[in-house]
């Protein structure tokens, strides 16, 4: 914004001066001169000019959800309920203009399920850079928070990130992977920016989104999964009421959640705990159709049965979910 305002005040400056050298032979050239600087000043420091040469923060642009469900819909396989909740917590979200608190999401499940893949998405939905973006943060526990001995320290220091970020973009979104490997207790420290402050030292969160990803409670989603699958009902009718009382609970409990103990819990300060299910044989199929589209090549069948079938699935007697979901998908599509 300042730019264009330099530039604004450049191009007045310049027709002023042409005027006035005018104005000698034809007064009204004057008018005309100031008339058009001051329409070029008014058009090259509006906002919409502005943020098509640069990244704008837009708290108040609504979600386009047609378009966050289109995407959901051709590109992850398998999680009818992540994305029915995603799509449904967004867009409320969003469209609320004076939200109570931060969105808070907890996505929980196997590896190769879709959890990297969708928070992908909703970045990419939420701002056009995606992960790139200046106001998408990823934090990856093992590599941003890998010593217990420097817990305080770290806590001090996403504390000053998130505030520094949210006070530039009132919706920033803030990632933070591998949850099921960070140190207990440290995730504590944002507590405060997810609770239902109206502002915390001058700062208001209730615009910006939280996301975690964690392994934790995979075991319990497969289980009600197989569960399912041995009543002879089927996958897509497993809802979020069957699953996500007993992922919070579990969470809670588990040591090596991330989450463990957490006030984050203990304050229902989560909004939502979405489970992912695991993948069968299916739908690494289609992980392996849409890899092909995504490189540019045609359809191989012969070629998508023979990547699917190298996968190894479990139970070891019903072979049903794949253990790696569609994680391998690409470098073992790289050696046919």
């Amino acid at each position: 914004m300042q730019l264009a305002g330099r530039l604004g005040g450049a191009a007045v400056l310049r027709l002023l001066l042409a005027a006035q050298v005018v104005s000698a032979f034809e007064p009204i050239s004057i008018g005309i001169a100031i008339g058009a600087a001051s329409a070029l000043t008014g058009y090259l420091s509006y906002t919409g000019f502005y943020c098509r040469f640069a990244e704008c923060c837009r708290p108040e642009q609504p979600l386009n959800a047609s378009a966050l469900k289109l995407d959901l819909k051709e590109k992850l396989f398998g999680q009818h309920l992540a994305a029915e909740v995603i799509v449904k917590a967004l867009t409320g979200f969003r469209n609320n203009k004076n939200p109570k608190k931060a969105l808070t999401l907890s996505l929980h499940g196997w590896a190769g399920t879709g959890k990297n893949f969708v928070s992908q998405i909703v970045a990419e939905n939420l701002h056009s850079k995606g992960l790139k973006s200046n106001f998408v943060h990823l934090f990856v526990s093992t590599l941003h928070f890998p010593h217990e001995q420097k817990i305080k320290l770290y806590q001090d220091q996403l504390q000053n990130w998130i505030r520094g970020n949210v006070s530039t973009c009132a919706s920033s979104v803030f990632i933070f992977d591998e949850m099921d490997k960070l140190h207990p207790g440290l995730i504590d420290a944002i507590k405060p920016f997810l609770d239902y402050y109206e502002q915390v030292d001058g700062v208001s969160y209730r615009k910006a989104i939280f996301i975690f990803l964690s392994n934790a409670g995979g075991d319990l989603i497969t289980k009600t999964a197989l569960d399912f699958w041995r009543a002879g009902k089927k996958r897509e009718d497993i809802q979020l009421k069957d699953l996500e009382p007993v992922l919070s609970v579990g969470v809670f409990n588990n040591k090596h959640s991330g989450l463990w103990h957490s006030g984050l819990i203990d304050r229902n300060l989560i909004d939502y705990f979405i489970p992912f299910l695991p993948l069968e044989y299916r739908h690494v199929k289609m992980c392996v159709r849409a890899e092909m589209e995504a490189r540019g090549s045609p359809i191989n069948e012969d070629i998508v049965t023979r990547v699917a079938e190298e996968m190894t699935f479990f139970p070891k007697d019903e072979k049903i979910y794949s253990d790696k979901g569609c994680k391998t998908v690409q470098s073992r599509l790289d050696f046919h």
